[in-house]
């Protein structure tokens, strides 16, 4: 698959790779712009099923798991997760590539970092920082 999320400006957008960037611009249209992202998998397996804004990715398992029921697979309805937040970027592209990702992702989610939060600048550009606000 060639989606990929992006973080810009505090929001995750996902761009189709396949897609050429603009000739003016140089960017590629985003297929979708949303504040936190939600994965629909299968619990046992990791298959990715769903992914996208939390508010269509919940109603998509609702009603699945609805189906599921109705057709007398309890257990299977039972085994599809959705997690949602703000995921880091580089985890939502893992489980996009990786078949399976998501069964790993499952038992980390608690002790995963913020996805949003700012990786830290190198030491040397507060260095640098420093010197200006002494001078």
């Amino acid at each position: 698959m060639d989606l990929q999320y992006q973080i810009k400006a505090g929001s995750y957008y996902l761009y189709d790779l396949r897609e050429a960037p603009s000739a003016v611009t140089g960017e590629r249209r985003f297929k979708l712009k949303t504040d936190t992202v939600a994965l629909a998998f299968d619990r046992h397996t990791g298959q990715l099923h769903q992914h996208g804004s939390p508010a269509r990715i919940l109603s998509w398992a609702s009603m699945v798991r609805r189906r599921l029921r109705a057709a007398g697979a309890p257990e299977v309805a039972n085994d599809l997760v959705v997690v949602s937040g703000p995921l880091p970027v580089d985890e939502l592209n893992k489980c996009l590539r990786i078949q399976g990702y998501c069964r790993r992702l499952l038992p980390r989610l608690a002790s995963l970092p913020h996805g949003k939060f700012q990786r830290p600048a190198p030491a040397h550009a507060h260095a640098h920082t420093a010197y200006r606000k002494a001078a």
